[in-house]
């Protein structure tokens, strides 16, 4: 395929944390190159620093206003990532008993605690509410009476509050778009008043709030603010009914950098936010968010090796060790992610297809880049940080790759890579 000009001096999307310096691509104070030679690939690196700036950047927006952030640790649930959000101050959205139990293993305060997902079970809502959690976000009817029996077989009381579907398209992909009637998420607007009424009158239940989740990678203001506008509606309605909420849980969906998204800044959504909850007299509340991907997803790459370069009449590919069971994203939602040498070379470059070594023809990270290689070099997979290592899995019987956390001119590797012990733990022949 013809030669094409590279580009040198590309600004990663995770920069300033992660940048180039003497010509190697580096996390904060640490090389990329020297980590994948003393740890190996695939590997995942986090940068701390970048993991401060973003939530940093969301309570600057609060400013004055009441506001708490539950980071949606379904993007990545590292213990250590956890334990840097409870220092930092953060709530956690969590889907399931496990991410409990990680929030609890993290020293987190459960009682910063919101508990989404449609399917909770009996065993995850006793442990939730032993726990203290600040509220349950109930996404349908039966959850809710089955919460009422669980809260009232154990002599407590389950802080409610209802998600709501306002039926706004999020204009993102399709299977990360959570509002719209045909999504399987939370209780259609037009039915939520009776709802309300219905939990407003059950024992071992406390209605505190209203919720809503409009969907992932969000770089619009607009779907928000229509989203808004119904939930002030319905709160307005609730009022009238006697119901007084004491929260307003906005959700998260705030998109990132991949490619050449201009990301929503967390002050221009949430001046926004708290102007029409002040217009229309609701400025009172509590404003709860569940931002994820925009916390953690450009505080992430993944390292990946270059084993065999494959040039062929049709396409070049740069086979790596890395796979679709090590980054999921672009198998399952055809995602772009940026790729970067780490170690840049000063010559025209080719397109190549990455792609690794898992026997299915969705196994691809990147298709068409240009890309200057030798067998050898090492691939920073850009803005791996958020549903990287957490959709992981190990088919083909592939391990799982270590995860590093960077620190200034230090590193700490928080996960170790898996190994073959790992893997078939648990296992047995018949005898």
């Amino acid at each position: 395929m013809t030669a094409q000009s590279v580009k040198t001096t590309a600004i990663p999307a995770g920069s300033p944390h992660f940048h180039y310096q003497n010509g190697v691509l580096h996390a904060e104070g640490v090389s990329l190159a020297a980590l994948a030679k003393e740890l190996g690939t695939p590997l995942y690196v986090y940068s701390r620093a970048a993991l401060a700036t973003a939530f940093t950047a969301y309570q600057q927006a609060a400013g004055s206003h009441e506001v708490l952030v539950c980071y949606g640790m379904k993007a990545n649930s590292n213990l250590a990532v956890l334990k840097e959000f409870a220092r930092l101050g953060s709530g956690f959205d969590i889907v399931s008993g496990g991410e409990l139990a990680r929030v609890l293993a993290a020293g987190a305060n459960p009682g910063k605690v919101v508990f989404s997902g449609v399917g909770k079970q009996v065993w995850e809502m006793q442990a939730a509410l032993n726990a203290g959690v600040k509220c349950f976000n109930v996404e349908s009817v039966p959850e809710l009476k089955r919460l009422s029996k669980v809260a009232t077989d154990m002599g407590k009381t389950a802080p409610v509050s209802l998600r709501v579907n306002p039926d706004v398209d999020a204009k993102t992909h399709p299977y990360i778009s959570t509002g719209l009637k045909e999504n399987k998420f939370g209780i259609a607007i037009e039915e939520a008043a009776e709802a309300y009424k219905l939990a407003s009158s059950l024992p071992g239940i406390a209605v505190v709030g209203v919720d809503c989740h409009i969907g992932s990678q969000i770089t619009e203001v607009d779907p928000y603010l229509d989203a808004l506008d119904k939930l002030l509606k319905l709160i307005a309605q609730l009022d009238g009914m006697g119901i007084k909420l004491k929260h307003l849980d906005l959700g998260g969906g705030l998109g990132i950098r991949y490619d050449d998204e201009t990301p929503l800044a967390p002050k221009v959504l949430l001046d926004r936010v708290f102007a029409q909850l002040q217009s229309r007299g609701f400025g009172h509340l509590e404003l709860v968010l569940e931002p994820g991907r925009s916390l953690v997803g450009n505080a992430g790459v993944m390292l990946t090796t270059v084993q065999y370069l494959k040039l062929t009449e049709a396409r070049n590919f740069a086979i790596v060790d890395a796979a679709m069971n090590d980054l999921m994203r672009p198998a399952l939602y055809e995602a772009w992610h940026g790729v970067l040498p780490v170690s840049p070379r000063a010559v025209d470059g080719v397109l190549y297809d990455v792609v690794g070594p898992v026997c299915e023809s969705a196994d691809w990270l990147a298709r068409a880049r240009t890309l200057s290689l030798e067998e050898g070099d090492v691939l920073a997979i850009e803005s791996a940080g958020a549903y990287g290592f957490v959709m992981a899995g190990n088919y083909n019987s592939r391990t799982r790759p270590a995860e590093v956390m960077v620190d200034g001119d230090r590193f700490h590797v928080i996960r170790q890579r898996e190994t073959f012990e790992d893997l078939i733990r648990g296992e047995s022949c018949l005898p």
